[in-house]
């Protein structure tokens, strides 16, 4: 269930290149969390994109706009799902979903920030309840994590 922050220059994934930005990030943060593929699982992961006004991304300060596309990704995910191995997969294909959706005719040099936050368990609020890592194993199906959620009695 992460929650992933996109930040990209103005106009630079238009139309179908942002839609595919945003359909391989999740992608990317299934295969990472070990997500199935069932609708409501997937619903749980969020992608907000932000489109920054020219300028507003510099790199050493300054606008390099012109010869770079920089893009930020921040992922917020629950403390316990990822590993090492994970986390290194989710940077690899975060950057290369990105690399995939830029436009063809874009000759600028991708530059990407893929930071992965995880956030302490017991600090995550849903619906106004605070959810721990049971609640966040059950709710996403991660496939690794369902020896936490508790079995269901059946009376």
């Amino acid at each position: 269930m992460p929650t992933i922050f996109v930040k990209i220059p103005h106009g630079s994934f238009p139309g179908e290149h942002r839609a595919s930005l945003v359909r391989n990030i999740n992608e990317a943060a299934a295969a990472a969390e070990q997500m199935p593929d069932e609708p409501r699982a997937r619903a749980m992961c969020w992608v907000l994109v932000d489109e920054l006004a020219a300028g507003a991304l510099t790199c050493g300060g300054a606008d390099l706009s012109t010869e770079l596309l920089p893009c930020t990704a921040l992922a917020c995910v629950p403390a316990g799902v990822l590993d090492a191995a994970s986390r290194a997969m989710f940077v690899a294909r975060v950057h290369a979903a990105f690399k995939l959706a830029m436009p063809s005719d874009d000759r600028r040099r991708l530059a990407t920030s893929v930071l992965v936050h995880e956030v302490a368990d017991g600090a995550w609020g849903v619906g106004g309840d605070i959810w721990r890592l049971p609640d966040f194993a059950r709710a996403a199906g991660y496939a690794h994590l369902q020896h936490l959620v508790p079995l269901t009695q059946t009376t």
